[in-house]
């Protein structure tokens, strides 16, 4: 009789665990509702992962995801456009001011670390390594530098072609500030992009370009390209997932976040996308070349999440 009773339990349990899974799953199909996302460009194709993989669970609900470049996304952000701002830098303090002036409270998260790939056509054989202070030559305003001999002696007597991000690119920003010591301090007589593809086209057509952008571009497109090694005076470091992990790549690697709007996720769409981007960022992110922090990291923005929705 008591085996008969334990079966019986055991039986309603499983059938409660089951009823709650069941009702999970309803939960999630009936969300319906809008969630704009725009910002960082290197950010791009962690959101976008996300969001597919959320459409997959959650059919009603419409994702937007745009790449109009960090500084792009936080204008939209701070008019209160967007619900999430994707950037690949923190915010400035003009961003803050402006989410001020039209009442946006946000909560910043950090969804996986990144590093800046300077990258080369794949024929380039001479530029296997360079210097944070050659960068600075080569990448500083009025830079004197036209052809790769200026760079070092030994270097084709070629002119180089430059390509990198345009200014409202976060990556941009973190560049110049690290390289050059000034966020925008930058040479301004380079092909200028908005599209990372763009860059990753011209380079791979020309034999004497050189451009910069975030590391999952560079992953997704190393067939095509050469990658330059960079050398902060403790010898050269090629950018890899295990090196922007180990922090050997610097000072070029770098936090990637997202900023949501806490007014937006009080919707319940809204709460359950964040909560799922944090859920499956360390997977995604890694998937589309970005390195995934350790899992405790994750578990603290998700408290960090938590939190800011109850204050």
């Amino acid at each position: 009789m008591k085996k008969l009773v334990f079966i019986l339990s055991l039986a309603l349990v499983i059938g409660a665990c089951g009823n709650k899974k069941e009702n999970e799953k309803k939960e999630d199909a009936a969300l319906t509702g809008a969630i704009s996302i725009d910002g960082s460009g290197t950010v791009f194709p962690v959101s976008e992962a996300v969001a597919e993989e959320y459409l997959k669970v959650n059919s009603q609900v419409k994702v937007t995801v745009g790449e109009s470049g960090t500084g792009g996304g936080f204008k939209k952000f701070g008019i209160g456009d967007t619900d999430v701002s994707a950037a690949s830098r923190d915010i400035k303090d003009k961003e803050i001011e402006l989410c001020k002036q039209n009442g946006i409270e946000y909560v910043r998260l950090t969804i996986a670390l990144d590093g800046i790939s300077v990258v080369v056509n794949k024929d380039n054989t001479w530029a296997k390594t360079m210097t944070t202070e050659e960068l600075k030559k080569l990448w500083e305003p009025n830079s004197t530098v036209k052809k790769w001999s200026d760079i070092r002696k030994g270097w084709p007597n070629e002119e180089i072609h430059l390509y990198g991000p345009n200014t409202s690119h976060g990556t941009y920003d973190f560049f110049t500030e690290t390289i050059m010591g000034e966020s925008g301090a930058s040479r301004t007589d380079y092909n200028a992009v908005s599209d990372y593809n763009v860059a990753v086209q011209g380079i791979e057509k020309d034999t004497y370009a050189l451009g910069y952008f975030g590391l999952s571009y560079y992953e997704e497109n190393k067939e095509k390209l050469g990658v330059v090694g960079i050398d902060d005076g403790k010898g050269a470091v090629l950018p890899s997932l295990e090196t922007v992990a180990s922090n050997e790549y610097a000072p070029l690697s770098r936090s990637l976040y997202i900023f949501v709007n806490k007014k937006s996720a009080q919707r319940p769409e809204v709460k359950s996308f964040i909560d799922f981007y944090l859920s499956n960022a360390p997977k995604l992110s890694k998937e589309v070349g970005y390195v995934p922090m350790p899992q405790s990291g994750y578990e603290e923005q998700k408290t960090i999440f938590s939190q800011a929705l109850i204050k």
